[in-house]
């Protein structure tokens, strides 16, 4: 991630957990929408529960990365593709104003196609008003929308009679339009789960739920960068004959580039916004880079060999589909940004200090029976109350009050809180909040404390016991064709009977399960832990790779704690 010097100011002093106070700062200074750029996933998750403790009413939006390898044979996600639009069509319409967008330096040096695109194709009707039920399939078609028989996740549709189901990307719930002719009469959210009404509403906007939309357009271009580039395509290229015929194709997400005459960035939706990037964010690029050069040559050396006994893939350059350093580098010449280090570093030309610093740890008092934990965490926590006010952050309600309790009889008198600005608005000096930070920071005016700085790492789940070998083609020979079964990830498919599978050079005695739409999914027996018999003879198949099933495990759980 080379960057000029004279547009790139690095703010040091910024533990993790500080970075999103100056963050919210930054957007309630009214300087425009703020994007940061995280180093992956978990550090946008870890980024949203920050900035939701330090202002929970503000607006953030997401734009993940593909959830799959450069050059990999299959899509992104359905769930991840249609968040990913729904945050471009957003940023199209208003640029991001008044909200932090939160990314990946995989998904910011990723092209996208281009803002006055998604723009265009978006769909918007009002609940009263006349539609064209043809235009509307046609469209939800055209943009990547899956038609089913029951709506369940985003990018699905269904059609019955004079009813159509929906569910678009970046909604909770999925909609159901009531049409009389060409009148649409109603529009109410539904519960994806029972199918049951939830509330009525006024007005549909949909945004594309794929990268890739195709029309006639899209498909010639297509047709004609792939020729240029490998040639023409035969009866042994399913991904030129299935794009061809106007049909989306598992993978082709990695030609996204010979669809469009030219794509855009990400950076091109937020014009006037302010880029902050994470803690090694340049040496995350850098990997990112040589992985998908590494990749490339991988598939450029199979596609030499032409090997006959599988499909052959034939990539396209990188640099259409991914940034190299250099051309991040050129991309954001005019813009200025910000790039923030956990270590202080001396002030000086496009250096500044914020001040932050990491907090205490009390591994020492951990390890020595003879010191005592609590005492040497209450006198810290009175030496500092002394200059700023004390934070103590809890992974959850339950460890927060186990802290409270622990700290009552050091005399150590807590206020237990649920905001930011309650805690400054208090007399208290110290408080205790539930903040999953993994460590904890001082400033002149603050200091944080996590759970982990005092008890240390949380211990984690012990591995599942795994069942001796010998049982596994036992069990697996338990099962009939077109038994129904439960995979742990990928949830109902019907098992289709025991295949060999050449992998690697090794033959792989597998079982295979197919799912919704024909798709098939080859489990290796020694794996056989992972599925589970369907409680019923009849059900219907999840999709793979979709995010019902997800979803379906999700509200499970949330309905136990309850």
């Amino acid at each position: 991630m080379a960057q000029s010097k004279n547009n790139m100011i690095t703010v040091s002093g910024v533990p993790e957990g500080y970075e999103a106070k100056i963050l919210v700062e930054a957007l309630h200074a009214g300087a425009g929408p703020v994007a940061m750029i995280a180093r992956d996933s978990k550090r946008v998750a870890a980024l949203r529960r920050s900035i939701r403790f330090y202002d929970p009413k503000l607006e953030i939006l997401e734009f993940p990365a593909w959830d799959c390898l450069p050059f990999d044979r299959v899509s992104p996600n359905s769930e991840i593709s249609a968040q990913r639009m729904s945050a471009l069509a957003r940023l199209a319409v208003d640029g991001g104003r008044q909200m932090i967008v939160l990314t990946t330096v995989s998904a910011a040096t990723q092209f996208v196609p281009k803002k006055a695109l998604v723009a265009e194709n978006c769909f918007y009707a009002l609940a009263g008003r006349t539609i064209n039920e043809a235009s509307l399939r046609q469209y939800l078609s055209a943009m990547g929308y899956i038609q089913t028989p029951t709506v369940r996740e985003p990018g699905d549709y269904a059609v019955r009679g004079g009813i159509i189901d929906l569910f678009a990307p970046g909604d909770v719930n999925p909609i159901r339009l009531d049409l009389f002719g060409d009148h649409l009469e109603t529009v109410r959210s539904f519960d994806a789960a029972t199918q049951r009404t939830l509330s009525k509403i006024n007005e549909v906007n949909l945004t594309p739920v794929s990268e890739i939309i195709l029309n006639d357009d899209t498909i010639a271009r297509f047709r004609g960068n792939y020729r240029e580039a490998f040639g023409t395509g035969g009866q042994e290229d399913p991904l030129y004959e299935a794009v061809s015929a106007g049909r989306s194709h598992q993978g082709m997400h990695h030609w996204l580039p010979f669809f469009y005459e030219k794509l855009g960035t990400i950076f091109d939706y937020l014009p006037a916004a302010n880029i902050y990037w994470d803690d090694q964010a340049e040496p995350t690029h850098d990997a990112r880079w040589k992985t998908i050069q590494d990749q490339f040559e991988a598939r450029q050396e199979a596609l030499e060999r032409r090997q006959s006994i599988d499909a052959v893939y034939k990539p396209i350059s990188p640099d259409l589909l991914y940034m190299a350093p250099e051309v991040l580098a050129e991309k954001l010449s005019d813009k200025q940004q910000r790039r923030f280090s956990v270590l202080p570093q001396s002030t000086g030309l496009n250096v500044t200090d914020a001040g932050g610093r990491a907090s205490r740890d009390f591994a020492p008092e951990r390890q020595d029976e003879a010191k005592s934990l609590f005492s040497a965490f209450a006198d810290h926590i009175r030496a500092e109350a002394k200059s700023r006010k004390v934070i103590i952050a809890s992974f959850s309600a339950g460890a927060r009050e186990r802290l409270n309790g622990l700290l009552a009889d050091q005399d150590v008198a807590a206020a237990v809180s649920d905001s930011y600005e309650s805690i400054f608005q208090s007399k208290n000096p110290v408080h205790l909040v539930v903040w999953p930070l993994e460590q904890g920071f001082r400033t002149d005016s603050l200091s944080v404390i996590s759970e982990q700085d005092v008890l240390g790492e949380r211990l984690l789940r012990p591995k599942r016991i795994r069942r001796r070998a010998e049982n596994f083609l036992s069990e697996a020979s338990d099962l009939n064709v077109g038994d129904l079964v439960v995979h742990l990830d990928h949830g109902i498919g019907r098992f289709q009977g025991l295949e060999t599978i050449t992998a690697a050079g090794a033959p792989h005695e597998c079982l295979h399960l197919e799912y919704a739409g024909g798709d098939r999914f080859y489990l290796p027996v020694e794996n056989v832990e992972l599925l589970s018999r369907y409680g019923q003879d009849t059900g219907m198949l999840d999709r793979l790779g979709g995010g019902a099933w997800q979803a379906k495990k999700a509200r499970l759980k949330e309905r136990i704690r309850e």
